[in-house]
């Protein structure tokens, strides 16, 4: 039997022990982290706090989930909370750049840094939401994760939930909207004070065309459809809500 050069022996030593220091770490995040059981009970208390509907998991109208996985997380329904493909680009860009400028966030991690965070996903707190998310996707479904997620987040100056934001915007029920004004309650929740269209309309229209283009990359919609959402007014007087 021939024995690897003392170099080589060392070096698999050091691998080994670095992995069996990864499992100790990961087992300790995961101990060491929120248990997401309660989540139901949580975004109610939110929703409720804010006085705004919590929708349930059938309440997402089906083009609104369409326009927010395409600009948010388009590999949403394949991942399991984290999406490998997505954080490695960010991490890619962040290193050639020199900044933290890239999240690689998938929405399930973004519902947890609202509802367990505080808002915050910096130092710890990221690797505290990864492994959160994780936990999430096995208590939730994604219908409910989206529905949790679109029922709490900020969509405006004071504004929270898709709701009161499709109200607040086009003085119409969420599931009377068209494809642009979906396309555009999309876009605003990435800054919600930036994209909101009853403050900054030119920028809503901006980033509402950036969704709608991520739909027909994704082949969710065609060319046309998009040209025609993309022509109708950011806001609109509606019949109310």
């Amino acid at each position: 039997m021939r024995w690897a050069p003392a170099p080589l022996r060392r070096l698999a030593l050091v691998v080994a022990a670095l992995g069996g220091l990864g499992a100790v770490g990961a087992t300790t995040l995961w101990v060491a982290t929120p248990d997401p059981s309660d989540i139901h009970a949580r975004v109610q208390a939110i929703t409720r706090a804010r006085g705004v509907p919590l929708m349930g998991e059938n309440d997402v109208p089906p083009r609104l989930a369409e326009a927010v996985v395409a600009i948010e997380d388009e590999r949403f329904y394949e991942h399991h909370g984290i999406d490998s493909i997505g954080l490695s680009r960010a991490l890619l860009y962040d290193v050639t750049n020199f900044c933290l400028c890239q999240g690689g966030s998938t929405i399930t991690a973004q519902l947890v840094k609202d509802v367990y965070l505080g808002g915050s996903d910096r130092g710890f707190d990221k690797v505290a939401d990864m492994v959160v998310a994780l936990k999430v996707e096995r208590v939730l479904n994604k219908k409910q994760i989206l529905a949790y997620y679109l029922s709490e987040i900020t969509t405006g100056y004071g504004r929270y939930g898709v709701i009161e934001a499709s109200c607040a915007y086009f003085r119409a029920p969420l599931d009377a909207l068209t494809l642009g004004q979906y396309a555009l309650l999309a876009g605003v929740t990435q800054a919600p004070s930036v994209y909101d269209p009853t403050v900054n309309p030119e920028l809503a229209r901006q980033r509402r065309a950036q969704v709608l283009s991520k739909m027909v990359v994704q082949r969710l919609i065609t060319t046309a459809q998009a040209q025609a959402a993309n022509g109708e007014p950011v806001t609109s007087p509606g019949p109310g809500c």
